[in-house]
């Protein structure tokens, strides 16, 4: 983190705004607020934020709404952590799988978010978690995967990930045919297990495998280890 870093907050209740700003902004963040959909998209085209936290009920054009637009539309990369009340587990899957980075539950505790807020930024800026091993590039027969220009290429094509995508496949790919439960692949990939439904996993995966596998229904790199977790298959 450094003192550029901006952090868009997206909501309409004003003493959640309060509160939270005040929170990144002990920590060195800079914040911008918005109070609704339409506005958020307006700052976001004025600026680019170093990361956006977006509550998925607002006024005028709604979370998701805008999740959409920014990884479909504008093709931005920008990371996003949803924030969702307790109720809206369909709406909080929907959400990873246009590619949110990470959701937090209403209501919740402002260190515990500012700490996802680090967490996120470490996987965007710090490339993918290796523990003990050189980040090298990876090759496999029709996929390519490197760390320093976070390029993967698909059958020679280039594909667009999230950062959390390419962490998770650049993990898994490291360690070929090693299993990984998903409470182990929070901890190594997104830095934390507690507080988080391993179910961000299991959608983060079904996302790689729509982006990387020829027939997603029938993977060929990203295997499910039924009753344990997932593994990276090299193949020959």
């Amino acid at each position: 983190m450094n003192e550029i870093d901006e952090i868009l907050l997206v909501d309409d209740e004003a003493s959640v705004g309060e509160v939270v700003s005040l929170y990144l902004k002990r920590e060195g963040f800079q914040v911008r607020v918005a109070r609704d959909g339409r506005q958020a998209l307006a700052e976001i085209e004025r600026r680019k934020p170093t990361l956006v936290i977006l509550d998925l009920m607002l006024p005028q054009i709604d979370g998701l709404e805008i999740m959409r637009r920014l990884r479909l539309d504008y093709k931005s990369d920008v990371p996003v952590i949803m924030l969702t009340a307790r109720r809206q587990e369909t709406d909080r899957i929907y959400g990873l799988e246009l590619g949110a980075d990470d959701y937090v539950t209403k209501p919740f505790s402002p260190a515990e978010l500012v700490a996802r807020v680090k967490a996120v930024l470490r996987r965007v800026k710090g490339g993918a978690v290796v523990a003990g091993k050189e980040q090298k590039k990876l090759a496999f027969t029709h996929l390519s995967i490197d760390p320093v220009t976070r390029l993967v290429l698909v059958r020679g094509d280039s594909i667009e990930l999230t950062a959390t995508e390419f962490n998770l496949l650049y993990f898994l790919g490291s360690h070929p045919r090693q299993v990984f439960s998903r409470d182990q692949l929070l901890e190594n990939v997104w830095g934390f297990s507690e507080y988080v439904d391993p179910s961000t996993v299991t959608v983060h995966i079904r996302r790689l495998r729509e982006k990387v596998e020829e027939n997603p229904s029938q993977p060929r790199y990203l295997l499910t280890v039924w009753g344990v977790g997932y593994k990276f298959e090299p193949g020959e």
